[in-house]
């Protein structure tokens, strides 16, 4: 049985959808919806190998709608081959006139040596970071226009929805799917290569299917490896969460709930400062980024982490 107020979302590919298939969800219990965007511009679907036009996507929301699914979430990629200021307000005007309840407004990530298909993909038709910086404050002055909430880095949300709500009460989270106002402590990740996140630290599954399903109909876990949280990663993926979901660290909180002491803490965080030339603003209470720096949240959040990733082979934070 579904608790009160819950939350049943489904990925859905608006060239694939059909009424039969919305009927066998609706029964389920989705009442929240998800469709990927990317660009609505043919020249852009066709460098991507996406082809998704307006007309499919409007035609798949109506049906979704039709089908009593009033939650309605998109995704839309700044950053693509070919992409330009113009041709980015024209796809993110398209998108919100179909009305989306949120809004996730991502950066494309290209990284051909982890991803072959991206191999097709032309490098030099992609934007600059100078130009990646203006294609997304093109498109966030468009969502903040039409009335959405910006919520941390890179979502927007209607005044009314649920992660509008949690950013003003201080509850806003961000786990492995985003922005959420999900406060659980427990993540139960379903299927091959799905992460778990406990309190005690993170599970995954065993990537391929084949490993998994055999697993799974032995009757035992999937689990193939796992991260057991020392109490210096849980202190800084709190550090982390705060910036990403506050664009601030509140000392008074960590020192209330971790163990480190005052004057290790403000080290730390005068120490980020400092990497950032000082442009951020530090104090008694902690840590906050202007709003001139909030283009650089990912690369402020990464001096938090003790990790090294220079090895990761990680696409662009810009």
């Amino acid at each position: 049985p579904f608790a009160p107020n819950y939350e049943f979302s489904v990925e859905i590919d608006p060239n694939e959808i059909d009424s039969t298939r919305l009927d066998a969800l609706a029964a389920a219990g989705m009442n929240r919806a998800s469709i990927g965007v990317q660009d609505f511009d043919d020249e852009i679907q066709q460098a991507i190998g996406r082809i998704q036009s307006f007309e499919a996507t409007r035609s798949a929301i109506d049906m979704i709608r039709a089908h009593g699914v009033e939650s309605l979430n998109a995704d839309i990629l700044f950053g693509l081959p070919h992409q330009s200021q113009a041709r980015i307000t024209e796809s993110v005007q398209k998108l919100l006139a179909l009305s989306p309840d949120r809004v996730a407004l991502y950066g494309y990530a290209h990284v051909p040596w982890m991803a072959k298909r991206q191999q097709m993909i032309p490098s030099d038709a992609l934007p600059t970071p100078e130009e990646r910086l203006d294609l997304f404050e093109t498109a966030r002055k468009l969502f903040v226009w039409d009335g959405y909430a910006e919520i941390g880095i890179d979502h927007f949300a209607r005044p009314e929805d649920g992660l509008t709500r949690a950013q003003k009460a201080g509850t806003l989270r961000r786990n492995f799917q985003g922005y959420t106002d999900d406060t659980s402590d427990v993540l139960v990740g379903l299927g091959a290569s799905s992460i778990s996140r406990f309190p005690q630290g993170y599970a995954q599954n065993a990537p391929a299917t084949s490993a998994h399903t055999k697993k799974i109909s032995e009757g035992s876990f999937s689990t193939s490896r796992g991260h057991v949280f020392s109490a210096e990663d849980k202190l800084r993926s709190r550090i982390i969460e705060m910036i990403m979901c506050d664009f601030r660290v509140s000392s008074a909180e960590l020192l209330a709930e971790y163990d480190i002491a005052p004057a290790a803490l403000a080290a730390m965080l005068n120490e980020a400062n400092k990497s950032f030339g000082n442009r951020l603003k530090t104090s008694a209470e902690g840590l906050y980024i202007p709003e001139e720096m909030r283009p650089l949240t990912r690369l402020i959040a990464r001096a938090f982490d003790a990790y090294d990733l220079s090895k990761a082979g990680h696409s662009s934070a810009i």
